[in-house]
């Protein structure tokens, strides 16, 4: 047992006092897991960091920039995602101030932390033993972390040898530029082109040599041992330790077999609305104008204060849209019709009926460099641009168009459709559709397509993102 033993009814928690006159190194024990929940954890999401476009693995500490500064709106945060694994990571320092946020692997962790002052360390490498404070943290648990710059730490696994991850963490640098001395490093952090790796500095070679000179556990440093629902070394603890290690190893080859996949959905207040008519002005005014069966359009309006883009080149952000950003529910039903038409020799298409068109071979006519279309129109001033699209098929021929109009109440961005029917079966099939066409397809379709135009101006860029 302990030396000395407390219970409480809060968070367990330490806070060691620094010998340099600094900030106090503070640990927080919050929350335990499930078995193996750590280990699971961890390889699911060390998974997602390696895809991340900021990815670094350096210094056995692999880490991403998830948000950087902003020193333009007096932002100096940052915020990273790291993780030790099995071997530990080596002793060292950061010149600014941390927080951390971690869940440890499913053999624990080990947090060794020294606040000695940089004078004593030159003069007696051997000092550094003896300022040592390690703190043992429980396997599976989530646990918060600060200390101020200049303090040295590493993590290691609590129990030498083990194969289980230490943990993975989300760190949070509450000032980026907080003692950093180096000009050229300071005019990186300034650029939010600062790292990990970076920001790291290692313990001089004599202090580093001298620790290797033994196994770490033979310098019996001071220790402090936090733990959830059983007090520590005590046989429930213990064998609860071994369940965990047991289920982290299982959990953790599972994790790690899946493919990693994340996906972000964003919503807007912006929906699609029927007109009552097709504007006189719109390309679609003019096909089968003698004769046709079907008519609808949709429109959608956004604020007047856009981004900066024309008519055209949001015209061909929409367009893009239809193909990168389709609704499911149009998907599965054009899925259903092209196996119900396919016998009958009709045009199929994976693509929603109104722009299906927008897959076509022919390069002969093309908006925008890269989409067909039958037709274009693009004012002179910019403010409106339209785009004609159709096929012609045994039972029917369609058109249809999409617009971008700038107007003094807003952005008005609109879908339309005209069908001349050719038979008997396309009648019949048309009157099948039209309900489900006018109320879901084609509101539906336009809604989307906008929405993943917006997010070119809006959103964030990730890397590997899926539009949902």
């Amino acid at each position: 047992m302990p030396a000395l033993l407390q219970t409480t009814r809060g968070f367990p928690m330490v806070r060691i006092p620094s010998r340099s006159g600094g900030l106090p190194v503070e640990v927080c024990l919050v929350a335990q897991l499930g078995p193996g929940g750590g280990n699971q954890l961890f390889a699911s999401a060390g998974s997602h960091q390696r895809g991340h476009a900021s990815f670094v693995d350096a210094l056995d500490e692999p880490s991403a920039k998830l948000f950087g500064v902003d020193l333009s709106k007096s932002d100096r945060t940052s915020l990273y995602s790291f993780a030790v694994d099995a071997g530990g990571h080596p002793f060292h320092r950061h010149a600014g101030h941390r927080v951390f946020t971690a869940i440890a692997g499913s053999g624990g962790a080990q947090l060794r932390f020294s606040t000695i002052d940089d004078a004593a360390l030159q003069s007696d490498p051997g000092a550094f033993i003896d300022s040592l404070h390690v703190v043992d943290v429980p396997p599976d648990s989530l646990f918060a972390v600060r200390f101020g710059g200049g303090t040295w730490h590493q993590f290691a696994p609590r129990r030498p040898g083990s194969p289980h991850p230490v943990f993975f963490a989300l760190s949070c640098h509450t000032d980026e530029l907080g003692g950093i001395d180096d000009p050229a490093l300071a005019d990186t952090i300034r650029n939010d082109g600062a790292s990990i790796p970076a920001l790291t500095e290692l313990l001089p070679d004599p202090v580093q040599r001298l620790l290797a000179s033994k196994p770490f556990h033979a310098w019996r440093a001071r220790t402090t041992t936090l733990s959830l629902h059983a007090a520590p070394d005590t046989f429930a603890l213990r064998a609860c330790a071994r369940i965990r290690e047991r289920v982290g190893r299982v959990k953790r080859r599972l994790a790690e077999a899946r493919r990693p996949a994340g996906f972000i959905g964003r919503s807007f207040r912006h929906a699609a609305v029927p007109l009552h008519a097709v504007p006189a002005a719109s390309l679609l005014s003019r096909q089968f104008a003698d004769d046709f069966h079907h008519e609808d359009m949709v429109a959608l309006t956004l604020p007047p204060d856009g981004d900066g883009r024309g008519a055209a080149e949001l015209l061909a952000d929409v367009l893009e849209g239809f193909l990168a950003n389709r609704p499911q529910g149009v998907s599965w039903l054009m899925r259903l019709r092209n196996a119900l038409v396919r016998p009958l020799r009709l045009r199929t298409s994976p693509l929603g009926c109104p722009v299906s068109s927008l897959l076509s071979n022919d390069r002969s006519r093309l908006f925008a460099g890269r989409h067909p279309v039958l037709a274009h129109e693009v004012s002179i001033d910019g403010r409106r641009a339209e785009v004609l699209l159709g096929a012609d098929d045994r039972h029917l021929a369609f058109r249809s168009c999409v617009g971008v109009e700038f107007a003094p109440d807003g952005i008005r961005i609109t879908l339309g459709t005209r069908v001349r029917c050719r038979n008997p079966f396309g009648r019949a099939y048309m009157g099948l559709i039209d309900g489900v066409h006018r109320r879901y397809i084609a509101p539906t379709m336009l809604e989307m397509a906008v929405a993943h135009a917006l997010q070119q101006a809006e959103a964030p860029s990730f890397d590997g993102a899926v539009a949902a």
